[in-house]
């Protein structure tokens, strides 16, 4: 046996890797919701984590290792490679295919675990443009996937919305850039993929009555095509109107997009022709990470961030690095801290206090005046958070209430 790992864990000595995947005592595994895939995949716990394990050709393994790698190195939102266990065998001598180890995504779940009758059209939405965002971010990296799919996808919630990481690469290839004919063809694969997903799921009576497989095919390729127009098209902008460029790069970094260059030249009438660089999705994340060291989605750290621009207002600082220390010491951790720990598995602190700072501004709308922190935690504890099922249940569907 030969162990490739990015990881040093003395506890993958301790898998029966001598037994096939598919014949794994049951100790060992972590029953946890998986999508369809073409490898017979397990998840198993190694002292504080959890990692899929999957069986699958050398040569495949090496590849996705190293796509995935080159990933993470640029802050891609995919899971990440840990191990190649190759030169594997039997009891018998009989060898035995390679498997590729990824550590799992916590709070994340497969699309096959989001759809069912109760799956809302509006959270079908966020799900759609998650994966169209998850697309963008992709094409402007340079990454083909060459078989995006929902199946190939994880979803995270992110205040109200989701985050879509991709689990699959082994089909991807990592380039400087793509050509038009490269994002055409991913797109068209994404599209073939999820309209045949979208009838498995209907067929299984999984979805939805109201949901056209049709639709949700091209609602995916329609949101991409819109999202990248507004990051790569050329604007004409008047002389006397340079404020336009500046409304540009905000409205991008709005959307959570970071402005890399602005690229400048002159056409025929005066006008300047407008092409920003963008470089990737995280704009929020990033100024959050660095104001306060939390690591958030993108939608959470907007919704974290605007609470804390709100807080130094309030404080009348002027130093944002102090207000970021005092916010974070004086409010952040304190709303985390007032979570019960029997309820800790619910959602992740990020998303606890996204969903307080919304669940605040509703009580304060119906009382007619702001009602605090406090009361809204103990609110949001009792009235919301204790009905919710712990990560690991379907998110995106209505969760009775005992």
């Amino acid at each position: 046996m030969r162990i490739t790992s990015a990881l040093v864990d003395p506890a993958l000595l301790d898998l029966p890797w001598s037994t096939p995947l598919e014949q794994w005592p049951a100790r060992h595994l972590v029953a946890l919701p998986q999508g369809i895939s073409r490898h017979i995949v397990r998840f198993v716990r190694l002292g504080d984590y959890v990692y899929a394990v999957k069986e699958t050709g050398e040569r495949v393994a090496e590849r996705e290792y190293d796509l995935l790698r080159a990933l993470e190195r640029i802050d891609f939102p995919s899971v990440e490679a840990i191990a190649i266990v190759a030169d594997r065998q039997a009891d018998d001598g009989t060898p035995l295919d390679p498997v590729l180890i990824t550590r799992h995504l916590q709070f994340s779940l497969p699309y096959r675990a989001l759809f069912s009758r109760t799956l809302r059209p509006e959270t079908m939405g966020r799900l759609l443009d998650a994966l169209a965002v998850l697309l963008v971010r992709m094409h402007l990296t340079g990454f083909f996937w060459g078989d995006c799919s929902l199946s190939n996808t994880l979803f995270r919630r992110d205040a109200g919305a989701f985050a879509a990481y991709l689990v699959d690469a082994e089909t991807g290839a990592l380039h400087r850039s793509l050509s038009n004919g490269q994002r055409g063809e991913d797109l068209e694969i994404a599209r073939v993929n999820i309209f045949g997903e979208a009838l498995d799921l209907q067929a299984a009576g999984l979805l939805h009555d109201s949901i056209d497989p049709e639709v949700v095919c091209e609602e995916v390729v329609q949101r991409y095509e819109r999202l990248w127009h507004e990051i790569t098209y050329e604007q004409q902008v008047e002389r006397e109107a340079r404020h336009d460029i500046e409304r540009r790069i905000r409205r991008l970094n709005d959307l959570g997009f970071d402005v890399a260059e602005v690229a400048l030249s002159t056409v025929d009438d005066g006008r300047y022709l407008v092409r920003p660089k963008v470089v990737d999705a995280g704009y929020h994340t990033r100024r959050l990470i660095r104001l306060t060291g939390l690591d958030a989605e993108e939608n959470q750290a907007r919704r974290l961030l605007n609470d804390l621009d709100a807080y130094r207002v309030e404080s009348d600082l002027t130093d944002e690095q102090q207000a970021a220390h005092r916010w974070l010491t004086e409010v952040f951790e304190p709303v985390v801290r007032a979570v019960p720990a029997h309820l800790r598995h619910k959602l992740e602190p990020q998303e606890v206090f996204a969903q307080i700072i919304e669940h605040k501004w509703l009580l304060s709308e119906r009382a007619g005046r702001d009602v605090g922190m406090g009361p809204a935690v103990q609110s949001y504890l009792a009235d919301v958070l204790v009905h919710r099922p712990d990560e690991q249940a379907v998110l995106g569907v209505e969760v009775p209430t005992a």
